[in-house]
């Protein structure tokens, strides 16, 4: 071999190695920020992630009582409208660590009403944490399954299968809609439940394609919530992660019944 394809080959092996290094290193949350780079990702709108990677690290240090953060707090609160869906949902998870901070609370509650189910949950999750109940339905919801229905008629040309692991807007589906492909993806992380098409199958607007069952982290932290919140009204949507089945991880039963009987008692001594 000459040198210069000795010299080639050590390049194009170096660079298969570096670029993968460059991309998990611009993309790991893990990564430490300094100040300086927390203030500039947070204004970062062409790279989202780089958002996320400071609100992450922001709500690690409020955890542990850094005040420090607090100089970022009205980000905090513009970041609530922020027009991509993954930044306003690590936003806010961010806005309930600190049950003090100026705003949160108000910000909190207009995020029950955002188009995203992730982030409806998740600002339920964060007011419990100011001691706010308001957004219980939201809660409820996370334990539940999510419908995903034709938004056009078409054909359907391609689907996952029903077991399958999905993570939040993973693809389930391919419609065919004359030239056009519509792709039917799910809005939370889980399980996909149920397919009720079959490929090839002709469907009309508004038709349920699939069902997809919630992640165990969303179910946990929601029954976590209604241990403290719950009513009787909710045991409905908590009793199916009672039971010993396979799909149903012993934490996530175990916490289940601990929520039903928090409801219960609370219900008991409301009565008495």
């Amino acid at each position: 071999m000459s040198t210069r394809n000795r010299v080639l080959f050590f390049v194009t092996g170096w660079l298969l190695v570096l670029m993968p290094f460059l991309f998990w290193w611009n993309t790991w949350f893990g990564r430490h920020l300094s100040d300086k780079q927390v203030t500039e990702y947070l204004q970062d709108n062409q790279h989202p992630r780089h958002i996320q990677h400071a609100l992450i690290q922001m709500g690690e240090r409020m955890s542990h009582h850094d005040t420090t953060v607090t100089r970022w707090y009205p980000e905090l609160v513009d970041l609530a409208t922020h027009s991509v869906e993954e930044v306003r949902n690590t936003d806010a998870w961010v806005l309930g660590q600190d049950t003090s901070g100026q705003g949160f609370h108000e910000a909190l509650t207009k995020m029950l009403m955002d188009s995203s189910p992730v982030v409806r949950g998740n600002a339920a999750l964060s007011l419990v944490r100011f001691g706010d109940a308001s957004g219980r339905p939201q809660i409820v919801a996370l334990l539940q399954s999510v419908k995903i229905a034709a938004p056009s008629a078409g054909r359907m040309v391609d689907a996952d299968k029903p077991g399958t692991a999905i993570h939040q807007g993973g693809l389930i589906a391919k419609l065919q809609n004359y030239q056009q492909t519509v792709e039917l993806r799910s809005p939370i992380s889980g399980r996909i439940r149920n397919l009720f098409v079959q490929t090839g199958q002709a469907v009309p607007a508004g038709t349920e394609i699939a069902s997809v069952d919630p992640a165990t982290d969303q179910v946990w932290e929601a029954l976590r919530a209604l241990y403290l919140i719950g009513q009787v009204d909710d045991l409905p949507s908590i009793t199916p992660y009672e039971r010993d089945l396979p799909e149903v991880p012993d934490h996530i039963r175990q916490q289940a019944v601990l929520t039903d009987k928090a409801i219960r008692e609370r219900a008991n001594a409301a009565s008495k």
